[in-house]
């Protein structure tokens, strides 16, 4: 792909993408957990844009104003996107498990105009003291009225189907990301609407591999930046029919939605994958229709891959981005899959793994991943905070916070974060390595590994296990899975201290929170 090829024309909207496929054609299929069935066509799709995009402007939203949004999987949740960039405003996406405080720093720090909020969110606006910018509140699914709150549904059903854009340039602001950082408050990431333009034909074509007669299920929920990437974007922007599934995540039932729904192309999360593939009478489910699947969020475990390769010939394939960019290494369909890496760059033009001195390192040596400050799909800014992207750059390249090793064919193998990395006795130990290994055992559902400080060592390796029904965490147990890790990687590697835990703290995108149980070890050496 050329990199002139990911540049949007000088007035670029998002919708753009979108609105060349005004026909019959189904868009999107929802269904909830009672097996209730809605579809929208994308001619209605873009009529209920239009619709919106009238009721904002009636409301004062103007171009460049923040429009916070905090819905959960609905058909009206796109509808509600589309017609917010139709007016050049900016959208917040806010996740539905952000409480009263974490609202209220995004609305003062960004001056926000507008809520959007679905009938059961409502609640954490309300215990939110005067916010003087705010000049409307809009709520859907309301079974009544609910004071200082405007209803979706009759606003949107007196309003006009057709909508004049308002021009927007490819540089001007369309989302305003919040970062779940692990210190201090959230970083505000800007991008413009070129970078969806640049997303699309990078993410959409040639990872996801979306074709535009495909049924398409990204499993990501509205409310962090992956379900901008995948279930709208990716999808949408192929012209492809998005399912959307809106009910309690259940293996069984995931698996029975994927044989019955004929899906073609899936993108879910590693933890979802490890589930599903735990799953009893695993090679009953006819997955024949499936043809792309990919897994994004953290580095998926090899045990994993193997199990749908085995049962359904079926490449799951890793990918690597952030919040500030787009889709950055990816193993693609016509890449050999090496079982634990991240895969290659999918413009190696733009990426590479650097020093601290910001100078690409050698083949086998660990540094930080970094893209190139001309990347299309990278951020504008931390909104606000200069002083916060200045400090991540490194001469000519945006440093990622993860770091990373290149083999002689340009596979990354991913180590961790920069302040998750291991060291012990002088070696260094990316923690995915271990929890990789130790995901082999028939007694291990879910793990992290983080250092924990020792006398002796500086650090060991600590892993925290939740262990599979059945499984008795005892000493006995230590001993095996200590030496099972020795087998399936290097024995220095091992962990030396376990703990058996209910569960692993993570963010409200489902990763783990590696840095909250390396916190806590460091702690305990304070009291």
């Amino acid at each position: 792909m050329k990199s002139e090829n990911l540049i949007a024309p000088e007035f670029y909207n998002i919708t753009d993408e979108i609105a060349q496929f005004d026909s019959e054609k189904t868009a999107l299929i929802w269904q909830d957990g009672d097996g209730v069935v809605k579809e929208w066509s994308y001619r209605h799709l873009l009529a209920t844009a239009n619709r919106f995009a009238n009721v904002m402007a009636a409301a004062g939203i103007r171009k460049g104003d923040h429009v916070i949004v905090m819905m959960p999987r609905l058909l009206e949740t796109y509808a509600v996107y589309m017609g917010i960039w139709l007016t050049g405003a900016i959208i917040i996406p806010a996740s539905e498990l952000l409480k009263a405080h974490d609202l209220e720093y995004r609305i003062h720090h960004a001056d926000v105009k507008a809520l959007i909020a679905d009938a059961s969110c409502t609640n954490e606006f309300d215990k939110i003291g005067a916010a003087p910018s705010v000049v409307t509140r809009i709520v859907i699914g309301a079974d009544s009225k609910i004071d200082s709150w405007q209803s979706y549904e009759q606003l949107i059903d007196g309003a006009a189907t057709q909508f004049k854009k308002v021009p927007t340039r490819k540089d001007d602001p369309c989302l305003l990301a919040f970062t779940s950082g692990t210190t201090g408050n959230p970083k505000g990431v800007v991008h413009a609407h070129g970078w969806g333009y640049a997303h699309i034909r990078i993410a959409a074509d040639h990872w996801l591999d979306i074709r535009a007669d495909d049924t398409v299920w990204a499993t990501a929920g509205p409310g962090w930046q992956k379900w901008v990437w995948s279930p709208f974007l990716s999808v949408l922007g192929k012209g492809a029919t998005g399912f959307i599934y809106n009910g309690r995540f259940r293996p069984a039932k995931q698996l029975e939605l994927l044989q019955d729904r004929k899906v073609n192309v899936l993108c879910c999360t590693p933890t979802e994958y490890r589930l599903m593939a735990k799953a009893d009478h695993l090679n009953t489910y006819d997955l024949s229709q499936l043809r792309s699947a990919v897994s994004a969020g953290e580095p998926l475990n090899r045990e994993v891959i193997t199990v749908f390769q085995d049962n359904f010939d079926l490449k799951v394939r890793d990918g690597y981005g952030q919040t500030e960019s787009t889709l950055l290494i990816g193993t693609l369909v016509e890449f050999p899959i090496r079982p634990g890496s991240m895969g290659k760059p999918i413009m190696p033009e733009y990426m590479a793994i650097i020093d601290e001195f910001g100078k690409p390192v050698a083949v086998g040596e660990v540094g930080d991943i970094a893209i190139r400050k001309d990347f299309p799909a990278l951020f504008q800014e931390y909104y606000k905070e200069p002083e916060r992207l200045e400090k991540a750059i490194r001469g000519d390249y945006f440093v990622s916070g993860d770091r990373a090793y290149r083999d002689e064919d340009n596979y990354y193998w991913f180590q961790g974060r920069n302040d998750d990395i291991i060291i012990s006795s002088g070696y260094t130990i990316g923690p995915f390595e271990v929890e990789d290994a130790l995901t082999n055992h028939p007694s291990v559902k879910e793990v992290a590994v983080v250092a924990s400080p020792d006398e002796i060592r500086g650090t060991v390796v600590k892993a925290f296990i939740v262990l599979k029904d059945g499984f008795i965490g005892d000493t006995e147990l230590v001993k095996e899975l200590q030496n099972f890790t020795k087998e399936h990687t290097a024995p220095y590697k091992y962990p030396r201290r376990i703990e058996f835990v209910e569960s692993l703290p993570k963010t409200d995108s489902g990763k783990v929170r590696r840095v909250a149980l390396r916190d806590a070890e460091f702690a305990k050496i304070s009291q």
